[in-house]
């Protein structure tokens, strides 16, 4: 039987509230929202510990935790009165159905960049990164990909069509990305130095670097280009965020993770995902606080932008 690509958006059972406490709204790409956040509960790529399926309802619910300061430290204003920021639920695909997953989250991605809005994506494994890329393409051409992660997910992939660790290999394949504007952050396992297409600050560099070193860095790369922002939950240091499939230790600490990310302003940042967080090897929602931390950091990024 056909699977079902149909775009549908559901929340998880028991999860009755959005990110940050946002309105629901299924159909958040017709309405007059600046940014939409999409959930996207799948994990069927890992190739390590499962459980990012359950990512999307972690972030919402340590995301409560977020909501009782009127204006997030430090900036000097209220996001929400510069942005109209609404939650569509979870993307639904046939469950098993990794073909009909890429379909449907493409779909959905796409109606969103096309109504003219941003979009923030809580996975989920980090394979999700390519439908959504495909989908930002479509509209902004080539991106510049600013890509934080303890691995460079650059592997080709010729084992499984479906691999977490693939997206950055496809994505220049598909002229998806501009490898000449991307550059990665964070990477502290082996890959290929000789072919590595990508500009790379690695771990033990970007914890000896000043945050303001890094973002130099990056701004110089980037450049004026569409930039897409993809956070892999395992760029932060196990001690920062232990839940999550792949944990390498010697990563950033959330301090230097949302540093950096403050100084991307005027960047034309059109998405961001936040990806691999899996709450069974959470403690306390360490990782899930940290994600929902740094997707409201993005969206400051974006009122910042808004307000000049």
């Amino acid at each position: 039987m056909a699977s079902d690509t149909t775009i549908r958006c559901t929340t998880l059972v028991g999860n009755s509230f959005g990110y940050l406490g946002l309105p629901l709204d299924a159909d958040a790409a017709a309405s007059d929202a600046d940014l939409v956040v999409m959930g996207i509960p799948y994990d069927l790529a890992t190739s390590g510990r499962a459980g990012a399926r359950h990512g999307p309802q972690g972030i919402r619910q340590a995301s409560a935790n977020l909501r009782w300061e009127t204006r997030r430290w430090p900036w000097r204003f209220n996001a929400f009165e510069r942005l109209k920021v609404l939650d569509s639920g979870d993307v639904a695909f046939t469950t098993g159905e990794s073909k009909a997953m890429l379909v449907t989250v493409e779909k959905a991605a796409t109606a969103v960049f096309s109504s003219g809005k941003r979009l923030l994506s809580l996975g989920g494994d980090h394979f999700v990164t390519l439908p959504l890329l495909r989908a930002a393409q479509q509209v902004h051409g080539p991106l510049a990909l600013i890509h934080f992660d303890a691995h460079t997910d650059t592997e080709s992939s010729e084992r499984s069509r479906y691999d977490h660790g693939s997206m950055f290999y496809h994505a220049p394949q598909e002229d998806l990305i501009d490898t000449g504007r991307s550059i990665q952050v964070g990477i502290r396992t082996e890959y290929d130095y000789a072919q590595h297409p990508f500009s790379v600050i690695d771990a033990a560099t970007a914890n000896d670097q000043s945050a303001d070193e890094i973002v130099a860095t990056i701004r110089e790369r980037v450049g004026s280009q569409p930039a897409y922002l993809s956070f892999d939950i395992d760029c932060l240091d196990p001690a920062y965020a232990p839940g999550t499939g792949t944990p390498v230790v010697g990563g950033l600490s959330t301090d230097r993770a949302l540093k950096i990310l403050r100084g991307l302003q005027d960047i034309n940042l059109v998405a961001m995902d936040i990806m691999e967080v899996a709450p069974c090897y959470d403690h306390a929602e360490i990782t899930s606080l940290a994600a929902a931390t740094l997707g409201l950091e993005f969206i400051y990024l974006l009122a910042a932008n808004a307000g000049r």
